[in-house]
């Protein structure tokens, strides 16, 4: 198993140069790569395909609505750390490989999908949770489109990694739960909550595009740049 340093700059390197510098994903990082040292015999699919199942799982208790909206957060929590088990599995231990990236993004993309429903499960609007969702995805669509374009680095970190996007419905769906219990008139403090952290989370996911976006429009250049791959 590599050590830490080591590992860093291998994820680093699966990701295009990015930077793990940043506060937030260098403690994830960090995080990940210490559950993984005891379990480094696990295979990384099994954690993926954990992470994946915990994440769906996060749905039904938030429908249940009071106290299970903390058992949602948790295990919402709990699925951002088994995806970033995988990931420290696969390259701590020498076991990355393209197939396993490309599946590790799939599945992501699925659990933030589970994220989504569990906020409008919860009472958030369906337009808001479907917005949510989609600002989870489009980041690393555009990363995806842009390595085909001949982008070969990742880009700045966004205020809108994985992470941020764990953390913040998590904490929404926990509050929630937290708040359940209170007795305030004319205001049902559940809906007020994940409401208002979903829509948070849509404006960091815009936030975090438009800063994307900036970068790629250097990266790509302009119409007459050569290399540019033919339309769908």
């Amino acid at each position: 198993m590599l050590d830490r340093e080591e590992y860093l700059a291998a994820w680093s390197r699966w990701h295009g140069g990015a930077d793990t510098s940043a506060p937030l994903v260098r403690g994830w990082l960090t995080i990940a790569h210490t559950l993984a040292r005891p379990l480094a015999a696990l295979p990384p699919a099994a954690a993926t395909a954990a992470g994946a199942v915990v994440a769906a799982a996060a749905v039904g208790p938030a429908a249940a609505g009071g106290a299970w909206l903390v058992v949602a957060g948790l295990l919402v929590g709990v699925s951002g750390l088994l995806d970033s088990l995988d990931g420290a599995l696969a390259i701590g231990t020498g076991r990355a490989s393209r197939r396993g990236y490309v599946l590790d993004s799939v599945v992501d993309r699925l659990t933030e999908a589970a994220y989504a429903a569990a906020l409008w499960a919860a009472g958030a609007p369906g337009w808001l949770a479907v917005t949510f969702g989609a600002l989870c995805w489009l980041p690393d669509y555009l990363r995806a489109r842009a390595g085909q374009a001949g982008v070969r680095r990742t880009g700045p970190i966004s205020v809108w990694e994985r992470p941020t996007r764990v953390v913040m419905t998590g904490l929404t769906l926990g509050g929630a739960g937290v708040v359940s219990g209170l007795d305030v008139a004319d205001l049902d403090p559940v809906r007020v909550v994940v409401t208002a952290g979903a829509a948070v989370g849509a404006l960091l996911g815009a936030l975090g595009t438009a800063q994307l976006g900036r970068w790629l429009h250097g990266e790509l250049g302009g119409p007459d740049d050569a290399a540019v791959p033919p339309p769908d």
